[in-house]
This record gives structure tokens, C-alpha cells and sequence, in this order.
């Protein structure tokens, strides 16, 4: 157990930041799937800035590689760009 005064605040700030990523990270996921499940091009296109924010959003925070963001981004246009 640590010692410190400043090393059991890190911990505290350390746990909170971790639940916030996954509570970011796994809404994001579910947008992506909804994203990719959407029929309508219509549908898509005025969903698809708001994936991508989050998306650049957790790429920002180094939750996701940034590689993997500009993978994902370019997917999803991809995938909105083929619906009829």
C-alpha cells in the first residue's frame, strides 16, 4: 500500500479517470454499431460527425492510438459513403 499523501491521491484520480475512459470508450463503441447498423444514407450522414467527435475525442485522451482513430474514421465514411 503506498505511503504517500500525493501517492494515494493518485490512485483516487487514477480509478476515476480509468471509469470515465471505459464509460467513454464503451459508449463510443455502441455509436459505432449504431452507426454501421443505420439503412438509410440520410440517417447515417447526420449521425456520422457526432461518431467521429467522440471518436477524436478519445483519440485526444490517448484512450484509443490515433492510428486506430484514422482507421475507424475513414471505415465509417466509408461504410456512410456506400448506403443508398
Amino acid at each position: 500500500m503506498a505511503n504517500h499523501k500525493s501517492a494515494l491521491k493518485r490512485i483516487r484520480s487514477n480509478e476515476a479517470k480509468r471509469l470515465r475512459n471505459r464509460y467513454q470508450h464503451k459508449t463510443t463503441r455502441g455509436a459505432i454499431k449504431r452507426l454501421r447498423d443505420m439503412e438509410t444514407a440520410k440517417e447515417a450522414g447526420d449521425y456520422l460527425p457526432a461518431v467521429i467527435s467522440m471518436i477524436d475525442k478519445l483519440s485526444k485522451n490517448n484512450v484509443i492510438h490515433n492510428n486506430k482513430a484514422a482507421n475507424l474514421k475513414s471505415s465509417l465514411t466509408k461504410h456512410v459513403a456506400t448506403l443508398s
